[in-house]
């Protein structure tokens, strides 16, 4: 009982910081390895699976909201489609511990670069103008 209680904490955690663009699949990935002992390619393809349903509620939402900026994103899908195709045949090359391992370095050199990189404030009013004039 103790498992599904939280399997779905990190369910909620990860599709929460998902739909917000905070890379929900950190937490599910993290999981799926760290305490469901998962190997880390079946982990990644779990989190796949997880997101169709998680971006499609994002994107009409956001969409509804008119905070998406479609030219970008219909540019940034494709590339990123021929990234994924990439990743997905570069990872069936590599020995799962190395993927752990390559995965680990990139959250911790992500997390650093957070940490250390000064933080941007967004002026509200630029914000609200950009709105208004899409």
């Amino acid at each position: 009982m103790n498992e599904w209680i939280l399997i779905g904490v990190s369910g909620i955690l990860s599709g929460m910081a998902a739909s917000l663009g905070l890379g929900g699949g950190t937490v599910l990935l993290i999981y799926l390895t760290a305490i469901a002992g998962m190997e880390q390619l079946q982990s990644q393809g779990i989190n796949l699976i997880f997101f169709i349903p998680i971006a499609l509620l994002s994107l009409i939402l956001h969409s509804k909201s008119k905070l998406i900026e479609w030219k970008t994103a219909l540019l940034s899908a494709a590339l990123g489609l021929l990234g994924a195709w990439a990743g997905w045949y570069i990872g069936g090359m590599i020995d799962s511990k190395w993927l752990s391992k390559i995965f680990a370095v990139g959250i911790l050199l992500l997390g650093l670069k957070e940490v250390f990189s000064p933080s941007v404030k967004k002026d509200n009013k630029n914000m609200q103008k950009n709105k208004n004039i899409d």
